[in-house]
């Protein structure tokens, strides 16, 4: 599986919300960069960080864009994020189905077919201002 294979699988398995398919994608000891935070590591805890986002967030991603270094091992992919903020999360505006639309990328390090780094990015400021209307 090329690079681009297994980040295209990752984001249809997302889109899919097939997180059974999606978390096969992982290393166990996956790196996860999680937006202007901090950095968790292993696949328990990027589980328990979907679930939460799930539980908040109901999100699509289009427009996507997918890139791979020539040995595979490297990765990266632009999109736009289509979402609905569904319950309030901690520390950001209170939730009541507002949607958004918001750039996104990511950046990837792959081993063996698999996602072993993560790091995503987008615009907090932007997206508060677009949940707050």
């Amino acid at each position: 599986m090329t690079a681009t294979d297994t980040i295209r699988a990752y984001y249809a398995a997302f889109n899919a919300q097939d997180m059974d398919a999606f978390l096969a994608l992982l290393t166990d000891d996956v790196a996860h960069d999680i937006n202007q935070g901090e950095r968790q590591t292993g696949k328990a805890a990027f589980a328990k960080f979907m679930e939460h986002m799930n539980r908040c967030y109901k999100e699509t991603l289009t427009d996507m864009v997918i890139m791979g270094s020539e040995d595979g091992s490297r990765g990266a992919a632009e999109f736009t994020v289509n979402g609905e903020y569904l319950a309030t999360d901690e520390g950001l505006p209170e939730a009541n189905g507002q949607k958004y639309v918001l750039p996104a990328g990511a950046f990837f390090d792959l081993k063996d077919g698999k996602v072993a780094r993560i790091s995503n990015y987008y615009n907090l400021p932007d997206w508060i201002a677009q949940v707050q209307g």
